[in-house]
């Protein structure tokens, strides 16, 4: 499992600590924090996800829950990082920032709208995902071709501080 690119050159830069990895999937970017330092939540609604996350990387936090439902409330001031990675839901984005300690990250990858996806719910218009965290320091953001080896969609990309 590689893990994303963005979690990779971001995460280096920061003393590990505690992060939440939402809508985790198989665990790529879990893993790899864990691999270096973080303690890591991984949260899924996917069962079969978790469970072999659980058994392959028992030092992981992992918890199966359907975020739509918020069914895992993020606890407010407890997170170094929170890591999103394609996967859009925009009530997510103001517990996330709650959730982060002064200081923390929040790394945020959702798919862009392309030509015939104009009236997908799960897609950003340009400009779009900056806008959620504007009173928030930008440390990166691009919008355009993935530069993820494992993902070749157009995206918009969002690493911010909280202040």
């Amino acid at each position: 499992m590689v893990p994303t690119t963005l979690l990779v050159e971001t995460a280096q830069a920061f003393q590990p600590g505690r992060a939440l990895d939402l809508a985790c999937g198989s665990g790529r970017n879990a893993v790899w924090l864990a691999e270096h330092g973080w303690r890591v939540t991984a949260v899924d609604r996917s069962a079969a996800a978790i469970e072999s996350l659980q058994k392959s990387h028992p030092a992981i936090d992992a918890r199966v829950a359907d975020l739509e439902k918020h069914e895992f409330p993020i606890a407010e001031a407890s997170w170094d990082l929170i890591v999103v990675c394609l996967y859009l839901q925009r009530d997510l984005f103001e517990p996330i920032k709650r959730g982060l300690k002064p200081g923390g990250v929040a790394i945020v990858i959702v798919l862009l709208m392309e030509p015939g996806h104009e009236r997908s719910l799960f897609r950003v218009q340009p400009g779009e995902l900056v806008r959620y965290f504007d009173d928030w320091e930008i440390l990166h953001s691009y919008e355009g071709k993935s530069t993820d080896s494992e993902h070749h969609r157009a995206v918009a990309e969002l690493v911010a501080t909280k202040r």
